[in-house]
């Protein structure tokens, strides 16, 4: 045995590397056995003990012929033994072996000879389980045809992140041959992707600290489609060998641009819905058209445009149908502009209020001519004089980088009204067919609510009108008084028409104050209102006590469709400084005096006119210089949600100062107790006694 000191001693230094499984001979279990030349075991390894189930002392020294093979076989393993000792020829092949056991072991051996530094010849055989070996060579086989196969990108990275190994997939995906990612990092083979940084970042995370990463994005071109963005789906994982030695980075890479787009698109689809419903909210929420077109550009902003401007046609304010000659100009009227940042761009848009003639050539123009959006992807140097209002905005517009334009027509009820007009200046995204669709929903959906409230503010002027022609425009000159009074509309169109005001000038230096309101709103109303203040003139002037004239009142309101009335009648002699008041369903009067709070007159309340058949009572009060009577109707003082007599007590707190002037009073009640949005119109009227013959009026 002295003769295989050598080799023993290079086998020990061999071993000692490492006595921690480290690989596929680990797997496999590979048995070596050495023979001398007469055929005895020389050197007996432990995994041969582990296959053949004989220890080392009961294996060495042993012919192993006669230890390991059944008889019917040991005349073809000598003869195998001695061609291998005596050709140097090595043979492989798959053998039954006797375990110690007594069963047999179908065992795959490689046998060889060898020379040691002396001339001795040994055998040297390498045995492994024929079964284990056949498992692993399956299971390499499909390893391979997975990876060669597979439909996802694979690669492997080394510890310094370049590549080893790459499957053909991974080869289509990035369009280059595998020959050239060996060796080379992922930033050498693909320098056009959005985020590689990122991505050596990653790696080098999963290197360092073993923790996969699944399912990160990737975005970008590669030499494959160069002039299409593409979507990855990127695994990274640490390749370890059986000993844990960190061998590289194993990479997945699967292709979902498709999922990618589709995500985009429900994103967009969403924040279609998202702006649509959030228009649905923010549109249209009074009749008030500046406030709508407003309220529309303010939906458009940021979210599809970085500046909007809403625009209608001038004849269509004023109440005509829109008049287009398919040639002319667009006579349009601005009526809201809207950006969230600072811009050049503003300054180019017409101001609100603002009438421009566009002529034909002009974007907005052909917009609303044609009833078809127009929209410029990308804005040229030749395009900004089709869209901008003149050379100055012109400039202005290149000054604040325009580059996308998009103008979409207000259309309601089959006629257009203007045109939706927005521009991308700060968003780097040109306008989309995607964005024309959300536009022109926005667009329809505003320009309904734009035609309702021209149409409100046109019935709305119509009943102000009528209504404010039938009142008086300036008080009378009256004796012993000074008048101030105010009529003041509803928020409402609907809403306005039936108050009046009245001051009558009477023989013998006496005055009617009149104040009296309608039930009911709207033309009707106010024309309801005109025919009663001209009937409540002409029954004053011939001198009948208040509650005469109120029952002639009645007789006639009765008479009219269905319309009931309030009304509060004052007759003021200043020769004697008294009043004669009678009040038809009417609030009750304030009179106000000096070094006193103010009173609510407590006069009867009476029945309101158009009852029919009933009678009034006529009270008399003083009205001393200096003294004055509020007149006033329920408009004033009732709201919805505001008990009345709180809003009663408010009023008499505000005449808290006989001195104030009482054109300054109005103007404090109606500041005070008025909002914009009241559903009921105001009239009021204040008269103050006066020392001279003649009042202020």
């Amino acid at each position: 045995m002295s003769t295989a000191g050598p080799f023993w001693a290079n086998a020990d230094e061999l071993a000692s590397g490492s006595l921690q499984p480290s690989g596929l001979l680990d797997v496999l279990g590979v048995a070596a056995v050495v023979l001398d030349a007469e055929g005895r075991i020389v050197l007996w390894s432990p995994q041969a003990e582990e296959l053949f189930g004989y220890t080392a002392p009961e294996a060495l020294g042993q012919y192993a012929g006669q230890l390991m093979v059944h008889e019917r076989d040991l005349g073809t393993v000598l003869k195998l033994f001695e061609e291998v000792m005596a050709t140097g020829r090595g043979w492989a092949g798959a053998f039954p072996v006797r375990h110690k056991d007594g069963s047999t072991r179908l065992v795959e051996f490689r046998n060889m000879r060898l020379l040691d530094d002396r001339g001795d010849l040994y055998a040297l055989g390498i045995a492994s389980d024929k079964a284990t070996v056949r498992q692993v060579e399956r299971d390499l086989a499909l390893s391979v045809r997975m990876v060669s196969q597979s439909p996802i990108g694979l690669a492997v990275l080394d510890t310094d992140l370049r590549y080893v190994s790459v499957n053909p997939a991974l080869e289509q995906i990035n369009g280059i041959p595998a020959e050239e990612h060996l060796g080379r990092t992922v930033r050498e083979v693909l320098p056009f992707l959005d985020d590689v940084d990122a991505i050596e970042s990653a790696v080098r995370h999963v290197l360092d600290t073993g923790d996969p990463l699944i399912d990160q994005p990737a975005l970008g071109r590669t030499p494959a489609a160069p002039d299409q963005e593409h979507a990855w789906s990127v695994s990274y994982h640490r390749l370890e060998d059986a000993a844990g030695t960190v061998l590289g980075v194993a990479v997945s890479v699967m292709d979902v641009t498709e999922r990618h787009i589709a995500g985009i698109e429900a994103d967009r689809a969403r924040r279609r819905l998202s702006v649509i419903a959030d228009a649905s909210a923010r549109i249209g929420t009074t009749l008030q058209l500046d406030r709508t077109a407003r309220e529309l550009a303010e939906v458009a902003v940021p979210d599809l445009a970085d500046i909007a401007a809403v625009d209608l046609l001038d004849d269509v304010l004023h109440g005509s149908s829109a008049h287009l000659p398919p040639t002319g100009p667009a006579i349009l009227r601005a009526l809201a502009v809207k950006t969230d940042h600072p811009t050049a761009a503003l300054r180019a848009a017409d101001p609100p209020g603002h009438v421009a003639h566009y002529p034909a050539d002009r974007l907005v123009a052909q917009c609303v001519h044609t009833s078809r959006p127009v929209m410029v992807r990308r804005v040229d140097d030749q395009d900004l004089p089709r869209i901008a209002r003149d050379d100055e905005a012109v400039t202005l517009l290149s000054l604040a980088g325009l580059h996308s334009y998009l103008a979409v027509p207000l259309i309601a009820r089959g006629e257009v009204l203007g045109a939706l007009d927005l521009k991308r200046t700060r968003n780097p995204l040109p306008f989309t067919e995607d964005d024309v669709v959300l536009a022109r929903e926005l667009a329809a959906r505003a320009a309904v609510q734009i035609d309702n409230a021209r149409w409100y503010q046109s019935a709305r002027n119509t009943a102000v009108t009528l209504q404010r022609s039938l009142l008086p425009e300036h008080p009378p000159p009256t004796v012993g008084l000074e008048v101030a009074t105010r009529y003041q509309p509803a928020g409402a169109a609907s809403e306005v028409g039936g108050d009046w005001f009245d001051v009558i000038p009477l023989d013998h230096d006496k005055t009617a104050l009149i104040v009296g309101d309608v039930m009911g709103s709207g033309i009707d109303a106010a024309a309801t209102m005109g025919r009663l203040r001209t009937v409540t003139s002409t029954l004053a002037e011939l001198e009948l006590s208040p509650d005469r004239l109120l029952e002639q009142l009645d007789k006639i309101t009765a008479r009219l469709d269905h319309y009931i009335a309030t009304c509060v009648v004052v007759i003021y002699d200043p020769n004697d400084r008294q009043c004669q008041i009678t009040n038809a369903g009417h609030l009750p009067p304030v009179r106000i005096r000096a070094g006193q709070a103010p009173e609510l007159l407590d006069v009867p309340s009476g029945v309101p006119l158009g009852v029919g058949g009933v009678t009034f009572d006529t009270t008399s009060f003083d009205l001393n210089p200096g003294d004055q009577l509020v007149l006033y109707t329920d408009g004033l003082v009732e709201t919805r949600h505001q008990h009345l007599d709180h809003r009663l007590k408010k009023l008499l707190t505000l005449l808290d100062d006989p001195q104030r002037p009482i054109e300054d009073t109005c103007d404090r009640l109606l500041r005070s107790l008025r909002h914009p949005d009241n559903h009921d119109d105001v009239a009021l009227l204040i008269a103050r006694a006066q020392d001279d013959e003649l009042g202020g009026n």
